[in-house]
């Protein structure tokens, strides 16, 4: 590793890596206020139950729900039993495989989502789309899929990269949540 070089970035990449850094911390702070103060719900516990709201059966394995809302197993985990003491999500056992998990939206979970979501729609719109062209709308979407895609590559390729072990998707699946955390 002594040969390492950093790459360092240039003068545009540093304006623009901290002009985007400044705006996701503005916009996500604007939409975990707003949720917050309207709702009473962090913003990660909203897109939880969006994710299982739009499942079917309103249901997701806990491995699935852990990457479709970009959490990792141990803080979903965490989350999921906060849920779960307001009565908003519920944790059956898997009927496929005796060592998984699924997560599933209650009533009250889906009531509170139906509440919360027309004041946080609008403070999205008012906090990011208002704020964009349509070309712009595009090109978010297209800087998006390509940093998302980036870092699922880089995850993927973890095991030749950095000499760790491949990622067992279930794992930790059926451990309970005090073990996880």
């Amino acid at each position: 590793m002594a040969d390492f070089q950093p790459r360092w970035l240039s003068a545009e990449e540093q304006h623009a890596w901290r002009v985007f850094l400044g705006a996701t911390q503005t916009l996500f702070s604007a939409v975990e206020a707003q949720l917050q103060r309207e709702s009473g719900i962090p913003l990660g516990y909203y897109e939880i139950l969006v994710r299982l709201s739009e499942a079917e059966d309103r249901s997701l394995r806990m491995s699935k729900l852990a990457e479709v809302s970009t959490s990792s197993k141990s803080r979903l985990s965490h989350a999921v039993a906060r849920l779960e003491e307001r009565g908003w999500v519920e944790r059956l056992d898997c009927p496929t495989d005796r060592r998984g998990q699924v997560a599933r939206l209650t009533e009250a979970g889906f009531e509170v989502l139906a509440t919360a979501a027309p004041a946080h729609v609008e403070q999205v719109r008012r906090s990011l789309f208002d704020r964009l062209s349509p070309e712009q709308v595009t090109q978010l979407a297209a800087i998006g899929t390509a940093i998302a895609a980036g870092e699922q590559g880089d995850a993927e390729c973890c095991p030749s990269s950095c000499g760790g072990d491949a990622v067992d998707d279930d794992a930790g699946d059926d451990l309970e949540p005090a073990e996880l955390a």
